[in-house]
């Protein structure tokens, strides 16, 4: 989600809501100035020549209108995809690690479906509240990158497990998004990436003229059905599953009675019965476009973190990404009415060095006049986009007073955390347990309780339990499935603790269920899964009575 500068009205932020291998191309043996600028412009030349006269003898609608009737003759994606090749190999800078497939791949790359299949509970039982369906939301490229990929460039997958009367059923598929329609049909990546697609100026040029090229040419269609990868979250509401990501609207997403998963297809809420989208309400209080991965609702308000990694489209002249860091830009928070008619009433509260990644949390205290936030802060932000694993992700609780503007923060353990969740029932209200990610090198190694009633110490640490997965393992996000949900009187952290984890040395992933309650987080069932199940981002449990609501 990008903030809008005040001069791209077109640009809105809703922000309204009810709840919140071949590998590379390039050879490593090329030599390092292998590249020139001659080269660069007889190619560049003959690309501009070669689609000046494809584009000539293509037959395609009026060239104002974008319209796709069917998918480009096999002779015209043939010249796509060696032009692309010529882009990869002969005009791509060396490629940095965030965007080298050799790295970003390392222990991710999965890219087999699974249809439903039993699973063995390998230790322990699985209690009776976890009936219903765990399903992790993660990127995963159907096809290896032949030039520059970035992690947050990989199609959603979905890694679900169907729990029913102590036995289990797994099963992955794919988010059926317009990209991975229209790739599967070619045979190959064709869509670019504001991340990973401008790598040096030859390249952002080319590619950026080629990708014009394929739209014209009917190869693809982002006007009318999107370009994103559905990669990243998963959320219920009204009564409808739904695959997220900040590049385009959600995918509606069905789970069937057999434990399979099906893509329904994009969904704008515009259209429905329930569940419509609340009116746009353009922010031109903010100067300039912002990314903005995770924001906070409370009872009255919205918050919105204004960070440091913002979209500059200029940059793309420069051939770099358009999306980078502004080191000189003063990160702060932005608070709203939630149901604001426009944002005159938006109030701005600068948060130096303060750059929240996720916000786990936030509620109201003292009649609306204090909100607190529990959210993870990328301490080097110049890191998240490049190698996450040194951008020293912290968690702090920070408290705002509305009225004066003023704004306290307090870090709530000394490790590298981030990938947290609360109890669900708790969003918006106060809570007194954190259950967070350890982040050691590229992986999440293990989780930590933590117990926000001790944040009122001075430089102490919050952490009350833990789990740690053993040597070779890694996990993902947890989350938190409370004991009993329908008791009103059960203890905000009566539940268990659930995660994928895998361990590369051995080749083996396991669903783990752990006793959030115990100081040790004990391991309350392992459940063997069938295959290998990569890293991943953020998930969801759905009862069993969410599934039949469905």
């Amino acid at each position: 989600m990008f903030l809008p500068s005040p001069h791209r009205h077109s640009s809105v932020l809703n922000y309204h809501v009810s709840s919140s291998f071949r590998f590379s191309a390039k050879s490593p043996h090329h030599p390092p100035n292998y590249f020139t600028p001659n080269s660069s412009n007889k190619l560049m030349n003959h690309t501009a020549q070669t689609l000046d006269q494809t584009l000539k003898n293509q037959p395609w609608p009026l060239a104002h209108k974008i319209i796709k009737k069917k998918q480009p003759s096999s002779s015209l994606a043939v010249i796509f995809k060696t032009l692309d090749d010529l882009i990869s190999n002969f005009l791509d800078l060396p490629l940095r690690h965030s965007i080298d497939p050799k790295h970003v791949l390392l222990g991710i790359l999965y890219r087999w479906m699974n249809s439903p299949t039993p699973c063995e509970v390998v230790e322990g039982s699985l209690p009776s509240c976890l009936d219903g369906a765990y399903i992790r939301n993660g990127p995963n490229p159907h096809f290896i990158p032949r030039g520059p990929h970035h992690l947050l460039d990989g199609d959603g997958m979905l890694h679900m497990i169907r729990i029913s009367r102590g036995e289990a059923t797994f099963c992955s598929r794919y988010v059926k998004t317009h990209k991975y329609v229209v790739e599967q049909e070619i045979g190959y990546p064709i869509f670019p990436s504001v991340f990973s697609s401008f790598n040096g100026f030859g390249a952002s040029i080319a590619r950026s003229f080629l990708t014009l090229a394929k739209m014209l040419t009917g190869q693809f269609d982002p006007i009318r059905h999107g370009m994103g990868v559905a990669n990243t979250s998963l959320a219920l509401f009204a009564g409808h599953l739904f695959a997220l990501c900040e590049s385009d609207i959600p995918y509606a997403i069905k789970v069937t009675p057999d434990g399979d998963i099906v893509t329904l297809g994009r969904h704008d809420f515009q259209r429905s019965s329930k569940g419509r989208k609340y009116k746009d309400v353009p922010i031109y209080s903010a100067d300039r476009p912002t990314l903005t991965h995770d924001f906070a609702v409370t009872k009255s308000y919205a918050i919105f973190p204004d960070v440091q990694i913002v979209m500059n489209m200029l940059w793309i002249l420069r051939g770099r990404s358009p999306v980078g860091v502004d080191s000189g830009k003063v990160p702060r928070l932005g608070i709203i009415p939630r149901y604001a008619e426009d944002d005159s009433e938006m109030r701005w509260i600068d948060a130096p060095g303060f750059n929240m990644l996720h916000c786990f949390n936030a509620w109201e205290e003292d009649g609306g006049e204090t909100i607190v936030i529990v959210g993870s802060n990328a301490v080097k932000v110049e890191q998240v986009l490049e190698r996450i694993e040194l951008a020293q992700l912290t968690i702090e609780k920070l408290r705002i007073n509305v009225k004066s503007k003023s704004l306290e923060r307090r870090p709530l353990c000394p490790r590298v955390l981030d990938f947290a969740v609360i109890n669900p029932a708790y969003a918006a209200r106060k809570t007194r347990y954190i259950y967070a990610s350890v982040m050691e090198s590229k992986s999440l190694v293990g989780v930590v309780k933590l117990d926000l009633s001790l944040s009122m110490v001075d430089g102490g640490d919050c952490t009350v339990a833990s789990r740690f997965y053993g040597p070779g393992w890694c996990g993902g996000e947890p989350f938190f499935v409370a004991g009993d949900p329908n008791n009103p009187t059960a203890e905000e952290d009566d539940g268990y603790l659930v995660t994928y984890v895998h361990n590369e040395n051995v080749g083996e992933s396991k669903f783990l269920v752990m006793d959030a309650k115990s100081p040790m987080l004990d391991i309350v069932a392992v459940v063997k899964l069938p295959c290998w199940i990569p890293c991943g981002f953020h998930g969801i449990f759905l009862s069993e009575s969410d599934l039949n609501k469905l």
